[in-house]
């Protein structure tokens, strides 16, 4: 029996650990080694060359973070998956294998604070060209696309303003071109979003946030074509970007309650989001799963769940935000998402800190939002202390 065909819960527990674990281990051991040892030639040689399999040096393969990069690749459904020692990595590692100088990048104004510095900043250094595209246009989307592009890059939902790509359109789009497709999944999950099973060439995350869900190690991965993934893998060989084992453990430890966590975060999102759209100190909301959300047609037909993750504006200035934030109890005010824990922050000191506030504010993000990321603690609890937090303004 197929692990691939077996549900979300059961492929998180069992993805990569069908097989025996070494000496008889119930969980998958820390393999703490930098090299890999052989006594026969012919055998080093072949696993070096992959012609066998074998592990050589950690900064190309390691078994602990193999089982990562497979209980990834079979949720996701993806041919082939590596693993990072960030998101940012994933990100960047991919972007700089896959364009060259003369390539032309389409892309959204709302990616992730460090993606869009990528954009802004790094890649016309090295004579790619950018075009970022207002998010929430379809057939602007379409129309940049349709000029010619080596590469799209999507993030459904958007970080920090939650907004949605419709993503069959935009891949369809990109097929058109030849053009190879990426999609930021980190804010949705392969629990709540597929992309790759909607088209597209690559998926990745950071797995910081909902994979580990317990804000205790860094990593990205990438999961996608075997020939694309493959091409980002020799880069990553050489640039040196890689998982360490501890953190793959820590991330596999995690991922084990991936379906639970993120089902129940969707159902205390779907509920705050409620909570915060009928304050009257509270301006604006932002959560695909709200029937208010421009998007939220498009995000019922490629998302199972919306997410633990939302924003949402104060009726006020950066002081009373300030005073709001200090008043809720049983939150982290960390720049992090995805957790076990509930995190706050506004944009300026998590998502977009990167960017100045002319750049945050060319993106629509005003200093009064605050990006909320649900915990799996008590949604009533939650809300209480949103709404007491919200009497003291």
């Amino acid at each position: 029996m197929s692990i691939s065909n077996q549900k979300p819960s059961t492929i998180a527990v069992w993805a990569g650990e069908e097989n025996p674990l070494a000496f008889g281990a119930a969980q998958v051991p820390i393999v703490q080694s930098a090299p890999f040892a052989y006594d026969d030639m012919d055998e080093w040689a072949a696993a070096a060359l992959g012609q066998a399999p074998g592990y050589i040096y950690s900064r190309n393969t390691n078994p602990t973070v193999g089982v990562f990069e497979e209980k990834c690749r079979i949720l996701e459904g993806g041919e082939k998956a590596i693993a990072f020692a960030s998101g940012m990595a994933a990100i960047s590692d991919t972007l700089l294998t896959h364009l060259s100088p003369g390539d032309r990048i389409v892309s959204i104004k709302d990616t992730y604070g460090g993606t869009s510095r990528i954009f802004l900043d790094l890649l016309p250094r090295f004579g790619i060209e950018v075009d970022l595209v207002e998010t929430s246009d379809g057939e602007a989307i379409e129309a940049a696309i349709g000029k010619g592009c080596k590469l799209v890059y999507l993030e459904t939902p958007t970080n920090p303003t939650l907004k949605i790509i419709d993503l069959k359109r935009a891949i369809a789009a990109a097929r058109q071109q030849g053009a190879i497709t990426v999609v930021d999944n980190t804010f949705a999950t392969p629990i709540n979003q597929k992309p790759l099973a909607i088209g597209a060439d690559m998926v990745l995350h950071s797995a910081t946030k909902y994979l580990g869900g317990h804000d205790d190690a860094m990593g990205g991965v990438l999961i996608g074509r075997q020939d694309l993934v493959q091409a980002v893998y020799e880069h990553r060989e050489i640039c040196g970007a890689v998982l360490s084992a501890f953190s793959a453990y820590l991330l596999l430890r995690g991922m084990k309650t991936l379906d639970l966590r993120v089902r129940k975060q969707n159902e205390t999102g779907l509920a705050v989001a409620q909570f915060l759209k009928g304050h009257p100190r509270v301006e604006s909301v932002f959560y695909p799963g709200l029937e208010t959300h421009d998007k939220h047609d498009i995000a019922k037909t490629q998302m199972a769940g919306f997410g633990g993750m939302l924003s949402f504006s104060i009726d006020g200035d950066f002081d009373a935000l300030k005073k709001f934030v200090g008043h809720l109890h049983y939150v982290h005010r960390a720049a992090s998402l995805g957790s076990v824990n509930t995190l706050i922050g506004p944009p300026s000191v998590t998502s977009h800190v990167e960017c100045s506030a002319e750049q945050r504010a060319a993106l629509g993000i005003s200093e009064t939002l605050l990006r909320y990321s649900c915990g799996v603690e008590d949604a009533e609890d939650l809300i209480t202390q949103l709404d007491e937090a919200l009497a003291a303004l």
